[in-house]
């Protein structure tokens, strides 16, 4: 299962909409609005999660422009086939599309322009990465919603307990903290693993985090600007090398270990860490062994420093629509409003600012770490190519698993290189 859908397997699970019902900032369905009410209303097709995160902005903008908002939901592989079917046809039967950030690259002959929402003070407050990333060929073609990243959870009662500082000093030298290196992320997950309990976890059905390691040593991620394949590098190794260490400080099994094992095994106490999506702080239930005991940290960082891979979704406007002048102005509405996500039960948005406002909040302990990580200089996106699931899917999570199964890491590399080069030729 690929990291979008199993992100948004968990959305769902903490209770976002998934009944069908059409109301007017609902779940809705529908064809394109007509000439005659084609500045008063918008269809938006989205995945649950954003039907979630922009209710409220369909709210606002209502208040704000009188434009009435139908959100046409679907489950996220129904929402690529319907996007595929109706961008292909030229016939569209929505004015928005919430576009999960691979998808760009295919769809991105289908979309058009939105440059002039893009202007220099919108940019100074999304990320850097998603601003490069909403970019293809000269030109922005979406508007980020809402983004993500991977950053530290860790069981702040233990780090703070006595005498596990003071057992951990007398062994490696230095003070028990949220980690902050490679190398400290080791000792620490090393430290914790006894007595039932494991350091960390290692996620080998997902390669999202292997990846960010690799832009934490300083190399773009299995594709270079020129989309030469490189995941074969130095760089490519030694953040596998490093991830394949943890296994000893981790559960069995770490080959089957997704997201959705991952969060379960942090929230029943049985590791110490976990690299997680920030969103799942605010998510551990009140009935978890960790509930009010988990602290908050940026992403870890190698010798290019902290970076993270963003889970981003964008909005964007079809060249099908004949709706296009009400489309933009309910993708203006969503970034006006985009801390109105954070309200949310998935809880997030794409602006800064948006995070800023929030940062300092009781609650909110996980939006200082996830700024930071998300601004990180070697924070990138995944890279722009229409085939990156298939690369993903039948290349990436598939060698990862045998070198978290002990397989040699160059070899390794060098076969998902041929690979991945004979998708892209």
């Amino acid at each position: 299962m690929s990291t979008r859908k199993t992100i948004s397997r968990l959305a769902s699970i903490s209770g976002l909409c998934t009944a069908v019902a059409l109301v007017a900032t609902g779940c809705g369905a529908g064809g394109p609005a007509s000439s005659g009410s084609a500045a008063s209303s918008v269809n938006v097709l989205v995945e649950a999660g954003g039907h979630a995160e922009l209710a409220g902005v369909a709210e606002a903008c209502k208040k704000d422009t009188g434009l009435d908002v139908n959100f046409v939901e679907l489950p996220y592989d129904g929402l690529f086939n319907r996007l595929s079917s109706e961008l292909s046809s030229g016939t569209v039967s929505f004015d928005v599309a919430a576009l999960d950030s691979v998808w760009l690259p295919s769809f991105k002959d289908a979309v058009q322009p939105i440059d002039e929402l893009f202007t220099d003070e919108a940019k100074k407050d999304i990320f850097p990465a998603l601003v490069k990333e909403a970019n293809i060929d000269g030109h922005f073609i979406g508007m980020p919603a809402w983004t993500n990243a991977e950053i530290i959870l860790y069981r702040k009662d233990l780090f703070e307990d006595a005498k596990n500082k003071a057992d951990f000093k007398a062994k490696y030298g230095y003070e028990l903290a949220a980690p902050t290196t490679w190398k400290q992320y080791q000792d620490i997950s090393e430290f914790f693993t006894k007595d039932g309990m494991y350091g960390t976890d290692v996620k080998g059905a997902v390669e999202t985090e292997w990846l960010a390691h690799v832009l934490q040593a300083g190399s773009p991620m299995v594709l270079d600007d020129k989309n030469n394949v490189v995941v074969d590098n130095a760089a490519h190794k030694e953040a596998l090398d490093f991830y394949t260490s943890l296994v000893k400080s981790a559960p069995s099994g770490a080959a089957q270990v997704d997201w959705a094992a991952a969060q379960n095994l942090f929230n029943q106490g049985k590791t110490a860490m976990t690299k997680f999506w920030a969103h799942a702080y605010r998510q551990i239930p009140t009935d978890a062994a960790v509930y009010g005991k988990v602290g908050a940290a940026p992403m870890i960082g190698g010798s290019a420093g902290v970076a993270g891979v963003p889970g981003p979704w964008y909005l964007s406007v079809p060249k099908a629509t004949k709706n296009a002048d009400a489309a933009k102005k309910f993708i203006k509405c969503a970034y006006d409003h985009n801390d109105l996500g954070i309200e949310s039960t998935l809880g997030l948005a794409a602006r800064i600012s948006a995070f800023e406002k929030y940062q300092d909040k009781p609650g909110y302990e996980s939006f200082g770490p996830l700024i930071e990580t998300l601004n990180g200089k070697a924070t990138a996106t995944r890279p722009a190519t229409a085939k990156w699931q298939q690369i993903v899917d039948t290349v990436l999570v598939p060698t990862l698993q045998k070198a978290v199964a002990g397989g040699d890491s160059a070899s390794l590399l060098a076969e998902a290189k041929t690979k991945i080069e004979a998708l892209v030729k």
